[in-house]
């Protein structure tokens, strides 16, 4: 199951991403906003991001105007890696080489094929491990409150 998420200046996109997953036969859950009236996106960002670490969901898509804002917010939240994403490179990358488990676009910043191009990569772009893992392992561990050297 996906989480998706997304402030008022992403209502729009979210609704594409949506349809997307929906077209594929993804499941997912849409932890708002709901409609386009300003809105404290932290909170929309913090249920998502909440709900993949919690293993309510296997990962999350958080889209605001930029992408900043709640890819800072789900980083929050213990067990998170939500990377911001502009590009499908960088999409690909960041499953194969961080195992992100959250994504984050900015609606102000990419085009709807942009945006499905790079939620396309993300979600079919498998986490290569090997060397990789051991770099995921100390992330945990700096998360965890422990020091690296």
């Amino acid at each position: 199951m996906i989480a998706i998420a997304c402030d008022h200046a992403a209502l729009e996109l979210k609704a594409d991403v949506i349809k997307l997953l929906e077209d594929r036969g993804l499941a997912y859950e849409d932890f708002g906003t709901y409609t386009a009236d300003s809105c404290h996106y932290p909170i929309f960002g913090a249920r998502a991001a909440q709900a993949v670490a919690s293993g309510k969901c296997d990962r999350g898509i958080l889209i605001c105007g930029t992408g900043i804002g709640m890819s800072l917010v789900a980083n929050k939240v213990k067990g998170i890696r939500c990377a911001l994403c502009s590009d499908s490179y960088s999409a690909r990358m960041t499953r194969a080489h961080n195992d992100s488990n959250m994504l984050a676009m900015g609606a102000r910043v990419i085009g709807v094929e942009v945006a499905k191009e790079i939620v396309a990569a993300w979600l079919d772009t498998p986490f290569e491990g090997g060397r990789h893992q051991a770099r995921i392992d100390m992330i945990t561990a700096l998360e965890n409150g422990e020091t690296l050297e």
